[in-house]
């Protein structure tokens, strides 16, 4: 490594050698190592740990460029992309996904973290296996080069005390116990850990949160929510219990330090005590938030209060950590006309320690001798990066870099990109024109 990061919020080094064992993880570092021994893989430009994308639904990657002509707002946003969800089945996410998560190792990603709750065939008539479109997003994960967490996601109604919509009954398994029992068949793998998550508060009814919340307790599973993505949402709440969304989640023990509010934008002072206090995290999302005219979220009281920061790419608007992370700072800029709320260390650290942890992959995220050797490559002398000395690399990656300068990822000691090339994958754009066709001709 020319320059790394060993930590995302440390000093950057020169000269680091690093080696892996056949298990994919770092064996010994050695930094000042003048020029590379022969047969090392000389890794030019700013080496940081992987990047985690802690928050993404695949299929919305169809959605690019065709959400974003005229006006609307989140819910009419919601029926296009149900459309979109109505014409999938596993080989066509296979596809869809092998080609979504390609671009993400492209972009510096070596872990995502997929929201999942596309479960069944249209109607809510279940695969022969129920699982089949979980595996399709195991399955893609791997051959695409990077780890997965699969957050399995309850989605049981269309809003308090109201029956799934006729799109929506593709992810409702109907009850809590019934959606247990599904999820209880996925299984772990090298490269692929199993979560859960409540899709809402709306999505689950409040007397069965418990059981979501008890079934990643008891396997120590990370557990996700979307959080007061929508003012309309906290309105629902109100009315029908009495209480915030963040009161009725801690209520029914949901919030704790496993767990990942999703968004977490429009939150009262107590609402962001009880997320830090709990040690609930908090997976902000700006481009997708911004693209659908969300809002900003009270990140740096959250952080303040004890909530730990990642980030996620969502709705797949674009695919780049490097822009999520600074937009954390840009958005809060614009919102509060002050500059310097995060070092450049401290959102490098959002999107790479931080993310991996709310993945349930707390050994990741640094380069040191046993951590997973996952790592991802910046070059320093594109246009955008260019001229800062190497000293200034996280300052360069945060408020510059874009996935366009990744020049090389390496996931479990595997080049999955080398020299801005997938090693796996081809033909990624190709393969990402190809299945989106598909589903917007009908032929998926």
């Amino acid at each position: 490594m020319e320059h790394a990061l060993l930590t995302a919020d440390g000093p950057v080094r020169s000269g680091v050698l690093a080696e892996t064992g056949p298990d994919g993880r770092v064996t010994a570092l050695t930094e000042d190592t003048p020029a590379p021994p022969p047969g090392a893989e000389p890794l030019r430009g700013l080496t940081l740990p992987g990047l985690a994308n802690a928050h993404s639904h695949a299929f919305h990657r169809a959605l690019r460029g065709v959400v974003q002509a005229g006006r609307g707002t989140f819910w009419t946003w919601r029926e296009v992309m149900y459309q979109v969800a109505g014409r999938l089945d596993p080989d066509s996410y296979l596809a869809l996904a092998r080609a979504v998560y390609a671009e993400m190792a492209l972009a510096g990603i070596t872990a995502v973290g997929e929201f999942h709750y596309l479960h069944h065939a249209p109607g809510g008539v279940r695969y022969d296996d129920p699982n089949a479109m979980g595996e399709a997003l195991i399955e893609a994960a791997a051959q695409a080069g990077i780890r997965i967490t699969l957050l399995d996601t309850a989605y049981l109604s269309s809003g308090f005390g109201e029956p799934p919509t006729a799109p929506q009954l593709r992810f409702s398994d109907g009850d809590a116990g019934t959606w247990a029992a599904r999820a209880a068949l996925l299984k772990d793998r090298e490269h692929a850990r199993i979560g859960a998550a409540v899709h809402s508060v709306r999505a689950v009814p409040a007397d069965q949160l418990e059981q979501v919340a008890r079934w990643a307790e008891e396997r120590g599973a990370p557990l996700h929510v979307h959080l007061s993505e929508q003012p309309a949402e906290n309105e629902a709440c109100l009315a029908a219990h009495g209480r915030t969304p963040a009161r009725l989640l801690a209520d029914h023990g949901v919030l704790g330090p496993r767990t990942t509010g999703v968004h977490n934008t429009h939150l009262t002072d107590e609402d962001i005590a009880l997320i830090g206090g709990s040690g609930t995290g908090t997976c902000m999302c700006p481009t997708t938030e911004r693209d659908l005219a969300d809002g900003i979220g009270p990140a740096p009281a959250l952080q303040r209060a004890g909530s730990p920061l990642s980030l996620g790419s969502d709705s797949h608007a674009v695919i780049d950590l490097f822009e999520e992370a600074r937009a954390l700072e840009l958005d809060e800029r614009l919102r509060t006309r002050v500059r310097g709320h995060w070092s450049a260390g401290a959102l490098l650290r959002a999107a790479t320690a931080d993310g991996h942890a709310a993945l349930g992959r707390p050994e990741a995220g640094r380069l040191e001798p046993g951590a997973p050797a996952d790592w991802t490559t910046v070059a320093l002398d594109t246009v955008r990066t260019a001229g800062p000395p190497p000293a200034r690399g996280a300052e360069t990656a945060a408020f510059a870099a874009t996935a366009a300068d990744v020049r090389h990822t390496v996931c479990a000691g595997r080049h999955v990109v080398r020299d801005g090339v997938h090693t796996l994958v081809p033909e990624p754009a190709r393969e990402l024109a190809s299945a989106v066709a598909d589903l917007h001709t009908g032929r998926a």
